[in-house]
């Protein structure tokens, strides 16, 4: 069976550094910091009390009153991004058969904030039970493709990944494959999350996971720096419109890249950490390249996981090194969790969403922060610090893995 080529008709983008997909790249090129103080609740008890937040954002601009109130935030963002990356596309939804459109999402925590509202009433109370009837279907995990869905009336398939802060790279992977297969035409992928609450920032900081910069929360995201000290929480979402190469050419749709492989391995080594080796990390390079029928020197960028930890960041640039081996140095490696922060089951997608819009514009957005050497990491690669740096960017690789080990690898291609 021959597979079908997939490639990306729409991007949808909302982030701690910019609400549109044009905001978005304008802050990744610019070297934009999305971290500072909390606003969604008061965090002065907190050892962490900033994270990189949307902002200026409100549902009622785009959603009806009445319906954002029965979605919890993180539905909201997939709602918001997936109509900017359906309009982006030219998709029209009157015409397009709607049995072969599906939606694909991640998030690996979902409506975390309706989890804790709900419970919170329910301890403070007299112990009656006494539950918003909204309360399951605005917090479960895969509530955001069936709203898309049911918006637009797309029947094709539908459902959420799962794995953590891989869940909407898994996403994109497959949707990929149901589109190799012939399973559908189009299909929406991406994810969103919100966790910025105070079960997030206070289950982060007591696995001691999170930077404790309060002084500085703008510089806080540093990776690849010797003085880095732990992730800054994000939220927001990434939205893609992915389609059968033919059925994009038959209407004539812009676009922006191809599709061309994704791999997916574990770590099976610790329930938070990295194997110090990157084993995973290698596997899952190796897989991705192997998918997509690459060698290692086709690869012009890697937007790294780099989430700022002091074990993490090592153990993906090492991981690099053994696939990459002498010709990593030609490779523009980055990190834009920098500027948006980590954005838990979206940072998959909008990180891939980065890798396009390097290939599009011939730039490699910047990691930001980076003032000290790490002499743990080879001095030879190039990391892309502080600035955006100009390049044709042919081929790029996005990486994103997940408490428990969870491993996946997005490759895109420029159109031939």
């Amino acid at each position: 069976m021959k597979l079908k080529r997939v490639v990306v008709t729409g991007l949808g983008a909302l982030t701690p550094i910019g609400n549109t997909i044009d905001e978005y790249w304008n802050g990744l090129v610019n070297g934009v910091s999305g971290a500072d103080l909390i606003t969604h609740f008061d965090p002065s008890k907190f050892k962490t009390q900033f994270a990189c937040e949307v902002k200026n954002f409100d549902a009622t601009d785009f959603i009806d009153r009445k319906e954002s109130r029965r979605m919890d935030p993180f539905a909201q963002y997939a709602m918001v991004t997936s109509d900017e990356a359906l309009k982006d596309s030219g998709l029209d939804i009157e015409k397009v058969d709607k049995l072969r459109v599906g939606v694909i999402w991640g998030a690996g925590i979902g409506g975390l904030k309706t989890f804790q509202e709900e419970v919170t009433n329910f301890a403070l109370g007299d112990g009656s039970p006494r539950f918003n009837p909204f309360f399951i279907p605005k917090m479960i995990a895969d509530i955001a493709p069936g709203l898309i869905s049911i918006k637009h009336g797309f029947m094709g398939p539908n459902y959420t990944t799962v794995s953590a802060c891989a869940s909407s790279a898994n996403a994109i992977i497959d949707a990929l494959n149901n589109i190799r297969l012939g399973n559908a035409d189009v299909i929406i992928t991406g994810g969103s999350e919100a966790a910025v609450t105070e079960a997030g920032m206070g289950g982060f900081n007591a696995m001691h996971a999170m930077s404790t910069r309060n002084d500085d929360p703008k510089s806080a995201s540093r990776p690849f720096d010797a003085n880095r000290d732990g992730f800054v929480l994000g939220e927001g979402s990434g939205a893609l419109v992915i389609e059968e190469y033919e059925h994009a050419v038959a209407r004539g749709a812009k676009i922006y890249a191809e599709v061309i492989g994704g791999g997916l391995s574990s770590d099976a080594y610790h329930m938070t950490a990295p194997h110090p080796e990157g084993l995973g990390v290698v596997a899952v390079m190796q897989n991705c390249l192997r998918n997509a029928g690459l060698k290692p020197e086709d690869v012009d960028a890697i937007n790294t996981h780099g989430t700022s930890t002091p074990l993490g960041d090592v153990a993906e640039l090492k991981a690099i090194g053994k696939v990459f081996g002498d010709y990593a140095k030609n490779i523009n490696i980055n990190s834009t969790k920098s500027m948006t922060g980590h954005l838990l089951g979206a940072a998959g997608a909008v990180e891939a969403i980065a890798s396009i819009l390097a290939m599009e514009h011939g730039i490699v957005p910047p990691t930001i922060n980076h003032s000290t050497v790490d002499e743990n990491i080879d001095p030879a690669l190039n990391l892309t610090l502080n600035k955006a740096q100009k390049r044709e960017v042919n081929v790029a690789m996005s990486n994103t893995f997940g408490f428990g080990g969870h491993n996946a690898c997005v490759v895109f291609k420029k159109l031939d």
